[in-house]
């Protein structure tokens, strides 16, 4: 399925990266050796003309073959969204093939629950035309196929869940009059502006004839809208509506795009909610679920939210996290105006919702960026740089109906006035680990990446380098630790012993910069949520940290080095770091967590910023990694 790209391969958002960034992911977890691996089948014509014109179906069957070399490209352009090449015929046989093998082992028991990891995805493709990105619809054969061609597996009713962030169209008009199936929808919608740009999915479109009532679309009024929105919908329409139609098997369009960092989304799933989503569906059709891969164009998040499925699927329990707190006041509303008019269908959701409840809202915020910690559970969320929107917007205008953010300052200067009180503080920051290479350090506050690193950083709202730089040295015990990290791949990561111990030497570089720009630090070293409407760290932490030693800083206390620990005084300014906590230092010593050697490129960050700060050659570099590798904690 990888065969199926630009013709030029010129960019595009749904490319092969996406299939094999997620196996990559799952494999570096060992999920592949927990499961039943299944390879890739073509469909049948016959199972895909359930869902298809044979127009379509000779279309797509024919579009790689050297007859069409001549006009694909013609043919493609006539199309909404779509590219095509001598790949894209195979590929989406492949793809609907796969579903329907899945769903089908499924469905009779030979497994419990399946992950079908496939591209092109399907749910925009409509009966006679391809659209979206979507060439057949992958989840709609696979449906109709264990309706209609095995009866005798038992499986009358459907639940099919579409949490991809557009609308899925196609599948909606393809059992638009159908019991058996009860089609389910969240997406972003914005009153018909955002793909695929139409009313189809809005909550008044419920099914007609003996499919009225089947039919139900949650279409979000704005962007950015994660766990705790997507759990509200979940809990108070899919949920109640679930245990009234009872399914047999739940077919769910896993696209991947609400998640946090998303370019062409702009909403803000975490891993984690995927896993509290999937986690509440197992309690229905005995755990029988197919999961089929649809939209998602962050490879990271992608592959993340990928791997806490699987880890759902195989250990029925979700990863560990929390959500936001409360959802928008926007989806409140939206969830009484589906309520509303399924209740004629579905009596379970006539009752009004406390007001005591739907008075818990957020309202609407700019999150700043993701976490740079390097955290395996990574939730990527990310600032679109103007260079990726343009890159995007080239290939596919109709979906890029989001309203980005260009101008930081102006949203700093309305959303959080503490940035300007902390600018005119400064600390030192004390880094001793990849940070101590000043290139590095400054992806932290200018954005991007260097060599060895995996993904750019967001930056700081405030872009000015530091102020002053210089080297210390502190009695404090550097180690590496964890396996993996989605900044530098495979190895561990130094940490910083928060207590102090005068038979150990860390050296350390020091940053003077404001506070403003070490609470944008704090942020992208971690993993968080937090919207940054209020700093992570304040002036009443910093005035109370000399007397405390440290601080652990609750927002982000899912990342690594939420722990600010005090140094001391430079300058009348205060030497602040950031570390795991004590805690955490327990899991190290008993191998919870491991202690890991680590990658080459991250330990050359490390070398080049001793050798460049002219504290140690490049050999005493080496060697003072190696003691801090290998000297037991």
């Amino acid at each position: 399925m990888c065969k199926h790209r630009t013709p030029d391969d010129e960019h595009h958002p749904e490319n092969p990266n996406r299939v094999t960034v997620i196996w990559n992911k799952l494999e570096l977890a060992g999920i592949p050796q927990r499961c039943v691996l299944l390879n890739a089948k073509e469909a049948e014509d016959k199972y895909i003309c359930a869902v298809h014109s044979k127009n379509h179906v000779n279309l797509i069957r024919n579009i790689s073959s050297k007859q069409y070399d001549s006009k694909r490209n013609r043919v493609a352009s006539k199309l909404n969204s779509i590219y095509f090449n001598e790949g894209s015929s195979e590929s989406a046989y492949l793809a609907a093939g796969s579903v329907i093998e899945v769903a089908e082992k499924v469905a009779k028991g030979e497994l419990d629950s399946g992950f079908a990891i496939v591209r092109p995805p399907g749910h925009h493709a409509e009966y006679n035309e391809a659209m979206g990105f979507c060439l057949f619809n992958n989840v709609a054969v696979a449906a109709s196929y264990l309706l209609d061609e095995r009866p005798e597996l038992g499986i009358n009713k459907i639940l099919i869940v579409d949490w991809d962030v557009h609308h899925g169209n196609g599948t909606q008009k393809t059992f638009w009059k159908d019991p058996r199936v009860l089609f389910f929808s969240v997406h972003r919608h914005e009153f018909g502006s955002f793909y695929p740009a139409n009313d189809d999915g809005f909550y008044t479109m419920v099914g007609e004839g003996p499919g009225a009532g089947y039919n139900i679309n949650v279409p979000w009024e704005n962007g950015r809208c994660g766990d705790a929105d997507y759990l509200a919908v979940w809990d108070h329409i899919l949920v109640p509506v679930a245990k009234e139609f009872k399914p047999d098997i739940i077919i769910i369009s896993a696209g991947f795009d609400a998640a946090v960092g998303d370019p062409l989304g702009g909403c803000r799933v975490t891993p984690y909610g995927y896993s509290v989503m999937l986690k509440k569906l197992m309690d229905f059709a005995q755990g029988r679920i197919v999961l089929a891969l649809e939209g998602g164009y962050n490879l990271d998040s992608i592959a993340n939210s990928a791997l806490a499925c699987m880890e759902v699927l195989l250990d029925d329990k979700p990863i560990s996290g929390f959500s936001e707190a409360y959802p928008f006041e926007s989806t409140w509303r939206v969830i009484e105006a589906v309520r509303q008019k399924l209740s004629a269908f579905w009596p379970i959701l006539a009752d009004e919702l406390p007001t005591k409840l739907t008075n818990q809202k957020a309202p609407p915020h700019f999150q700043l960026s993701s976490s740079e910690s390097d955290d395996e559970d990574d939730e990527t969320t990310k600032i679109v740089s103007a260079e990726l929107v343009a890159a995007v917007e080239d290939v596919v205008t109709p979906l890029l109906r989001l309203k980005v953010e260009d101008d930081l300052d102006k949203v700093t200067s309305t959303s959080a006035p503490w940035r300007l009180q902390l600018s005119k503080s400064d600390i030192w920051y004390a880094s001793f680990g990849s940070n101590m290479w000043k290139s590095r350090f400054l992806c932290y506050i200018e954005g991007g990446q260097v060599e060895g690193m995996k993904k750019p950083c967001s930056g700081s709202m405030d872009r000015n380098p530091p102020k002053e730089i210089l080297w210390k040295s502190y009695p404090h015990r550097l180690f590496f630790g964890r396996d993996f990290t989605q900044t530098w791949g495979p190895g561990g990561v130094a940490f910083l012993h928060p207590q102090s111990n005068s038979q150990d030497k860390t050296y350390m570089c020091l940053y003077r910069i404001t506070l403003e720009q070490f609470n944008d630090v704090l942020l992208q070293e971690n993993v968080s949520d937090h919207d940054m409407s209020s700093p992570l760290f304040d002036l009443y932490a910093l005035n109370s940290i000399a007397n405390e030693g440290s601080f652990s800083v609750e927002p982000v206390k899912r990342g690594w080095y939420h722990n600010v620990v005090y140094l001391g005084m430079e300058n009348d300014i205060p030497i602040l770091t950031m570390t795991c906590p004590l805690s955490v230092i327990e899991s190290f010593k008993s191998g919870e967590i491991p202690l890991h050697a680590p990658a080459k490129e991250y330990a050359d960050t490390l070398i080049r910023g001793l050798v460049e700060g002219k504290q140690l050659s490049e050999e005493e570099a080496a060697a003072y990694i190696q003691e801090a590798t290998t000297k037991p904690l």
